[in-house]
């Protein structure tokens, strides 16, 4: 039986991240990653979404990321993944689907729909894109009109002459409805007042907050979510129409042909396009139990960075990359540095926090022997 000294579960931003610094660390391992094709996330948003929308991509380590375009980011940005991971040899498996780790006599087991593989230590880099969140309201299932959530969003032409109550307050909300504004009736409907960037918003201090919630176990705050909301010039047309004030807070149920207030007021729709947000994807770690009581997995500080708080508190063996503090891209990318350190230091043994810069022992790469079963 192979057993790796580390499995990476993701090829995003974080997981490819994590890669070049445990390559270059000289950790032998693997990236184990669900989709067919690179591109993480990216892959599967909407085709409106251009390189010139995004709110910035950060670098990846060694590689500048792409710069605004009229090109979707569904193809530029995998297009730069696919590349990264050729020009880096780095080790991805795909399509591999982990379904669960489990702790087997001191290593870890990691169980995937194409077998089994052993490792000395996991960074979980699975981001939140496969859970999108829908909160359930009374009726919703008798709703006559068309579902949609953020991850299945088809583009502003789907909708066109159609009257669309948008839900949720954060970022992907205000960018559905500048799109929809144009060509839609649209209604906006949070449960709290949105919050705007630049009303003496500190964004480095909305970041200590997620991490102080990461740390205390409860489950993580997005980032994006408390950095405040900003409107991009393609949303300002929309915004002079006054869609963005015409909010609504939110409704008490839904009905066959709309939703109502517990004031009794009523609004017709023929669409609900739920904007609420995504969980993280952690379920294949639930037979760790790094879970603590409030429903988070606690992780333990960075010493200099709170975005390079990575090591679950439960069990240092574990990494969590693009969880809490650390989800964004440039979040990710630091994250996946302080993982590949916390994964030399833990194979290295006590006493070895300051071998992480050591030079590399033999990379990993697609050549390093085959998968462990």
């Amino acid at each position: 039986m192979q057993v790796w000294e580390s499995i990476v579960v993701g090829a995003g931003q974080a997981g490819l991240s994590a890669s070049f610094h445990l390559g270059r660390l000289g950790v032998e391992h693997l990236v184990l990653d669900a989709d067919e094709r690179p591109g993480g996330a990216w892959q599967h948003r909407w085709d409106s979404l251009t390189m010139g929308d995004v709110h910035g991509i950060a670098d990846l380590p060694d590689a500048r990321a792409p710069q605004p375009s009229a090109r979707p980011a569904r193809r530029v940005v995998p297009e730069w993944f696919a590349d990264y991971e050729r020009a880096h040899e780095l080790p991805v498996l795909r399509p591999v689907r982990v379904t669960a780790v489990h702790d087997v006599d001191g290593l870890l087991e990691v169980r995937a729909d194409d077998g089994v593989r052993t490792t000395r230590t996991l960074v979980s880099a699975t981001g939140t894109w496969r859970r999108p969140f829908v909160p359930a309201y009374p009726g919703q299932a008798d709703f006559l009109g068309e579902q949609l959530h953020t991850a299945g969003y088809p583009g502003p032409q789907h909708f066109r002459g159609r009257r669309v109550l948008v839900v949720g307050g954060g970022a992907s909300a205000v960018q559905h409805i500048g799109e929809l504004a144009p060509v839609a009736d649209v209604l906006w409907s949070t449960r709290r007042p949105p919050r705007w960037a630049g009303d003496g918003f500190d964004g480095r201090a909305a970041v200590a907050q997620v991490a102080e919630r990461v740390r205390a176990g409860l489950p993580p705050a997005s980032v994006v979510s408390v950095t405040g909301l900003a409107l991009r010039p393609q949303e300002m047309a929309a915004a002079r129409t006054g869609v963005y004030e015409r909010r609504l807070p939110i409704f008490a149920r839904i009905e066959p042909h709309g939703v109502r207030w517990a004031d009794g007021r009523y609004e017709p729709a023929d669409v609900i396009l739920w904007a609420t947000g995504f969980r993280a994807d952690v379920g294949h770690l639930a037979p760790l139990h790094l879970r603590s009581p409030q429903g988070g997995i606690a992780l333990v500080p960075g010493r200099h960075d709170v975005q390079a708080s990575v090591t679950s508190a439960r069990d240092p063996r574990v990494q969590l990359v693009g969880y809490g503090p650390s989800a964004s891209t440039i979040g990710g990318n630091r994250a996946g540095r302080a993982a590949a350190r916390a994964v030399r230091r833990h194979l290295d043994g006590p006493g070895s926090a300051g071998l992480s810069d050591r030079p590399a022992r033999a990379a990993s790469g697609p050549g390093a022997g085959p998968p462990g079963r």
